[in-house]
């Protein structure tokens, strides 16, 4: 989705299990939580923030304003950089630039996590305190209960046991 449509989302229907915006000035705790959070979900199939848009509280009918970005190149970058470091495994995001309003603004991707690299976590903190789910428009800490459901999730099978996808006898030596 490009900014214009996830900002139309969040005028008419709010935050999300799968949208997110944030003012995000600098890249900040709230923001990697989430991006955590989304690639942690089971069967969520990731989530998207939309950097620069902030929540109008004092409007009568509360909804989003387009805020803008001062520096995206160097928030991008910041961003990219957390996502490879910040976790146990590095969470690749796509981020793009947009106008919206006039103003720039980050649109960001971030992919549902493989079943074998759950859970995500801040390894700062480690397990359980340091990974979250995405429940509705929440980011929530991880329980012991809900690391039972990332490991269930990874199976059991190994490579040799796959099956190689467009493989023919002819590829047997």
């Amino acid at each position: 989705m490009n900014a214009r449509e996830l900002f139309e989302r969040l005028v008419n229907l709010d935050e999300s299990e799968r949208i997110e915006a944030k003012r995000a000035a600098e890249v900040g705790s709230s923001v990697m939580e989430t991006i955590c959070a989304f690639s942690n979900e089971p069967g969520l199939g990731g989530g998207h923030l939309l950097l620069g848009v902030a929540r109008e509280e004092v409007a009568l009918f509360p909804g989003y304003q387009v805020i803008g970005i001062g520096n995206p190149d160097k928030l991008a970058s910041d961003l990219a950089a957390r996502c490879r470091t910040d976790f146990n495994v590095p969470v690749r995001v796509d981020i793009r630039q947009e106008r919206l309003e006039g103003k720039t603004v980050l649109v960001v991707f971030v992919p549902e996590a493989q079943a074998s690299e759950k859970p995500v976590y801040f390894k700062s903190q480690g397990l359980p305190h340091g990974a979250f789910r995405r429940i509705g428009p929440t980011d929530q800490r991880s329980t012991e209960d809900d690391l039972l459901v990332f490991y269930e999730g990874r199976g059991n099978e190994t490579y040799d046991y796959s099956v190689v996808r467009d493989a023919a006898l002819d590829d047997i030596d």
